[in-house]
């Protein structure tokens, strides 16, 4: 398995970069950046909370840490052309050297949507969106030219250059609806994501390998990703107590018990397991339990 940080982008500049450096210098796989621009106002952090927009975010720590891969956790379609996007892609790879995988989700945050007026259609609308979007940056990322008529996006003729330094550059999708998202991230994705505890991603991951198989796709083609907040404290108990106030999937407690959970993630066939930072508190204290982490329970799985 791979592990990876994810560094909230509502902390300060110097707060993020630090935290991608010390996962660089400690052996971290790689960092990832979620794309909003401003909290939900759920989960007890207010929407005026300062939010850095997360392609200036992923082009800065390209250049800035040279060591890890670097993802987009995810880009909602929704916020930009994907023609654009897949500009800026290419552009962050470039700058990377080759390290950028594109994250890229259908979008779903509303008060974002309401504040910038930016159309969030109903979900049946939003999904057929999201694939043409999928279509049309495969299509720019990977063909020499690229044309498509869809009822959301038209292109004629269309370029991307340059092209990714990498000669297929990995498409990872957010993806979690059983029925349609996950036929998408059978079809286009190079990489699945999803939050989930171990139990959750094991179904998800079934479900992915039989739409896998609908389109005549080997279901290993697809790399399996996913995240829940990590809390490491001296008692398993105290872990269950922090876990239980969230609104998002979360484990944590002992070393054992870290050992124990990251353990069923791998049995489930996760790839690369994603440790949001929000949960390792600050500072000095965020570092040290970095380096437990890959230290002590992450050296089992690789």
């Amino acid at each position: 398995m791979r592990f990876s940080i994810w560094p909230f982008a509502a902390q300060p500049w110097s707060d993020l970069l630090a935290t991608a450096a010390h996962a660089e210098a400690t052996g971290w796989d790689g960092v990832y950046v979620a794309d909003h621009f401003m909290a939900s106002g759920g989960g007890g952090m207010p929407e005026e909370t300062p939010m850095l927009e997360a392609g200036s975010v992923l082009a800065a720590l390209a250049a800035a840490v040279p060591r890890v891969r670097l993802a987009s956790l995810v880009f909602g379609n929704t916020y930009r052309h994907p023609a654009v996007l897949a500009n800026m892609a290419a552009t962050i790879d470039h700058v990377s050297g080759g390290r950028f995988t594109l994250g890229i989700g259908a979008g779903w945050q509303v008060n974002e949507h309401e504040q910038y007026g930016i159309e969030l259609p109903p979900t049946r609308q939003l999904i057929d969106r999201f694939g043409e979007a999928l279509e049309v940056v495969t299509g720019l990322l990977r063909r020499e030219r690229t044309t498509f008529a869809g009822e959301y996006y038209r292109l004629s003729d269309a370029l991307c250059e340059p092209k990714p330094v990498q000669e297929r550059m990995p498409v990872l999708v957010g993806a979690s609806g059983e029925k349609r998202m996950l036929g998408l991230v059978a079809q286009y994705a190079d990489v699945w994501n999803a939050w989930g505890l171990p139990e959750l991603i094991a179904h998800k991951s079934s479900v992915l390998d039989a739409h896998c198989e609908k389109v005549g796709r080997d279901p290993g083609e697809v790399g399996r990703t996913c995240q829940a907040l990590v809390f490491v404290t001296d008692t398993d108990e105290a872990a269950e107590a922090l876990a239980g106030r969230m609104h998002l999937p979360a484990f944590g407690g002992t070393v054992e018990r870290l050992v124990d959970v990251v353990g069923a993630y791998a049995e489930a066939g996760v790839d690369e397991f994603i440790v949001p930072d929000r949960s390792l508190g600050a500072g000095p204290e965020r570092f040290e339990r970095m380096d437990l982490l890959v230290e002590r329970v992450f050296p089992q799985f690789r």
